[in-house]
């Protein structure tokens, strides 16, 4: 490795324009000329395949019927009666391994209707109005406590307060959101628009957030279930895997969650700092995200390290190319062996060729060094489960549920990236909170 003056880590690497043409929208919205022409492609297949691969059961070729016809806000009706948080998951969602990959036009051509660009035409439509689609029941008196607000969360209380209940969610952060504000790429979901989806949902009143609250000593489970008819458990995953590789707590090893919350929450991009090399080690969305922003912010080489061959990374295909199209290299068959430091900052990393031995992953001790201002642990993150006092019984680190969301604590129910068997997506956690709230309601309201 040559020898080099030190990390050279700092901002403004660009100019304004750059890095408003850099974090522009990925995908521009359609137009109403442009909705029409590729709702028209659509088959409005019967037992649609692409409704079946829809973690919420969208009923897409209604929907995309609804738009062919002239009626948007309908389409958007339809969409959110199974997924109220519609319009984040046309924007992050993975339609090329969902929906999209199941539409029979992908299989006949490998061009699927843009379902996704669909599904954001009709939502946008509709929350332009500012008109909420939905009409509270009648109050029961009921009230339930929601802990996270995140995608399950805030669909299990959005679900909730059309039945009738009060609900009251408890977040720890700063805002609601939960990824969606805080853990995805800033070009997928531009100008504010998490913030505006939930001030969308919870104007169905009935619904009241208290941020900076997360269940700790001074806001306890127990608490919660004296207080409230049901408690409902969707705060994710607040802990970060560790890499396992020596010093890799050096200064400019940092937790790709965490630098991606900062960009998200940044008013202004040339003020944060990034590297002029990176390095990123992980597989999955976290890792694709932190890289091509990383790039976008004005790093020179950036480098995604995966332990596995490329068909086995939880990236998908396009997410992949998104990234090698926009200059970042990945390598595989790679693991971190060493932090290279430097009065205790890191200037590059040690690492190791790998190799599959009867399904066992292993090295084969042949190394190679790469210099790196900053290096990102995109590695997955971890369920802390201290905050719940050993009241409920857990399942491979997660909270232990049954088909209806149901905890092992009776009136606790969970859903999400918190809950065992989770899938890690919005889509999927959107689908939980909205279980769980049926379940819920069905339990407070026995005789109805």
């Amino acid at each position: 490795m040559a020898k080099v003056a030190g990390p050279d880590i700092r901002a403004k690497r660009l100019s304004a324009k750059d890095y408003a043409a850099n974090f522009a929208d990925l995908h521009p919205p359609l137009d109403q000329h442009e909705a029409l022409v590729e709702s028209d492609r659509c088959y409005f297949c019967y037992d649609a395949p692409c409704q079946r691969a829809c973690p919420t059961g969208i009923d897409i070729p209604m929907f995309i019927r609804e738009i062919n016809a002239g009626n948007p806000k309908g389409a958007a009706k339809t969409i959110y009666d199974e997924n109220i948080l519609g319009g984040m998951c046309a924007r992050v969602c993975p339609t090329e391994t969902l929906c999209e990959e199941a539409c029979v036009r992908e299989a006949a051509e490998g061009q699927p209707v843009k379902i996704g660009q669909l599904q954001r035409y009709a939502t946008d439509t509709l929350m332009a109005t500012g008109k909420q689609p939905y009409i509270r029941a009648a109050s029961t008196g009921k009230r339930i406590a929601v802990v996270g607000a995140g995608p399950a969360g805030l669909a299990c209380a959005h679900r909730l307060s059309f039945h009738g209940h009060d609900v009251t969610i408890f977040e720890a952060k700063k805002k609601p959101g939960g990824l969606n504000e805080f853990g995805i790429a800033s070009y997928k979901t531009v100008n504010g628009f998490a913030q505006k989806e939930v001030d969308y949902i919870i104007s169905i009143g009935g619904i009241t957030i208290k941020n900076g609250k997360p269940l700790s000593k001074n806001l306890t489970l127990d608490q919660l279930r004296n207080d409230y008819d049901a408690v409902f458990l969707g705060m994710g995953l607040q802990g970060v895997n560790a890499l396992g590789a020596k010093h890799e707590d050096a200064d400019g090893v940092d937790d790709a969650v965490d630098y991606i919350s900062d960009l998200r929450q940044a008013n202004d991009l040339s003020k944060l700092k990034v590297g002029r090399r990176i390095v990123v080690i992980g597989g999955g969305m976290t890792a694709i995200d932190v890289a091509v922003q990383s790039k976008l912010l004005g790093a020179e080489d950036v480098t995604i390290l995966y332990r596995r061959g490329q068909h086995q990374m939880k990236a998908s295909a396009y997410e992949r190319e998104l990234a090698q199209t926009r200059g970042v290299k990945i390598k595989h068959w790679v693991m971190p062996k060493k932090v290279i430091a430097k009065n205790g900052t890191a200037t590059g990393l040690e690492c190791e060729y790998t190799e599959e031995k009867k399904g066992k992953l292993t090295g084969t001790g042949e190394t190679f060094k790469l210099e790196a201002d900053m290096i990102f642990k995109a590695i997955g993150q971890t369920f802390i489960a201290t905050p719940l006092g050993g009241l409920i019984e857990l399942d491979h680190g997660r909270i232990k549920i049954d088909a209806d969301h149901r905890t092992s604590l009776k009136g606790v129910w969970a859903g999400g990236d918190c809950a065992a068997g989770g899938q890690d997506l919005t889509v999927a956690a959107v689908e939980d909170g909205k279980r769980a709230a049926e379940s819920i309601h069905s339990f407070l309201t026995p005789d109805t």
